[in-house]
């Protein structure tokens, strides 16, 4: 939209803002002259050149009715006032409760959950269980879990898996001497202890020979199998806090052989 200045006929432009801010009333920013922008609002400028805009006659013209409506507010709504309860009437509402329909509906949805509750907890059951399984070494070696473990599984009338430690089998007493029988065989007799609180599976036993130097020889692991003639001392394993005779027979390296070791794997 455009205004002309009166005085100097400065032609401006103008934004509904700059016209809204004093309902059209302006300073001239050339000859600082105070006008209506109103009397001579334009749309747009006529052909040049020109002298003046045509003035807009607003004494005694008739209001303009617009029509093209974008948004109006929705009315709000007026508070009432709650009314006294009539007296007389017979009628006591004063135990009446209300249950909203979220609450209903919430009570409903607890019924029928309960089912996946109770799927939950059982797969969480199997979790754990197939976890201890995993981990049921560490369990049964463990001083806490251990006994409780075992004493469950003494009243189930089961058996526990056997755990391996050979760091808690300890070699109270050996000795080697020519085989009585064999010519070219050596005897090896040893003791064994197992200081766990579990019983433990007959480990290997490691028999190394050396020479005066400490320079290794031979050396010969030996199975459960091939030390134990009995199949069912090999199944039970070696009891917690027992002792046990070892009796190995191996080849006899020569007379260079001064020394020998014993070790469990």
């Amino acid at each position: 939209m455009y205004a002309q200045c009166p005085d100097c006929l400065t032609v401006f432009s103008m934004d509904t803002e700059t016209l809204a801010q004093a309902r059209g009333h302006v300073v001239c920013g050339h000859c600082q002259a105070e006008f209506d922008a109103l009397d001579s609002l334009s749309g747009q400028l006529p052909p040049e050149p020109f002298q003046r805009l045509p003035a807009r006659m607003r004494a005694g013209a008739l209001l303009p009715r617009v029509e093209s409506a974008v948004y109006r507010p929705r009315p709000e709504q007026p508070a009432f006032a709650a009314e006294p309860a009539a007296t007389g009437s017979g009628e006591d509402f004063s135990q009446l409760t209300f249950s909203p329909r979220f609450a209903r509906e919430a009570r409903r949805g607890g019924a029928r959950r309960w089912p996946w509750l109770v799927a939950c907890l059982i797969l969480l059951l199997l979790l754990c269980a197939q976890l201890a399984w995993a981990k049921r070494d560490d369990l049964v070696a463990d001083t806490t879990a251990g006994p409780w473990l075992r004493q469950l599984c003494a009243g189930l009338g089961c058996e526990l898996p056997l755990v391996q430690d050979t760091r808690r089998l300890h070699l109270l007493a050996r000795d080697v001497q020519a085989h009585p029988s064999v010519p070219g065989a050596l005897l090896i007799s040893a003791t064994v202890r197992n200081d766990a609180a579990f019983d433990q599976p007959w480990p290997v036993v490691v028999v190394t020979l050396s020479d005066v130097d400490g320079k290794r020889l031979a050396m010969r692991r030996l199975r459960p199998s091939e030390y134990l003639g009995d199949g069912t001392t090999s199944a039970h394993g070696l009891p917690a806090g027992g002792n046990a005779a070892l009796v190995l027979e191996v080849e006899d390296p020569g007379n260079k052989a001064v020394a020998f070791e014993i070790g469990f794997e």
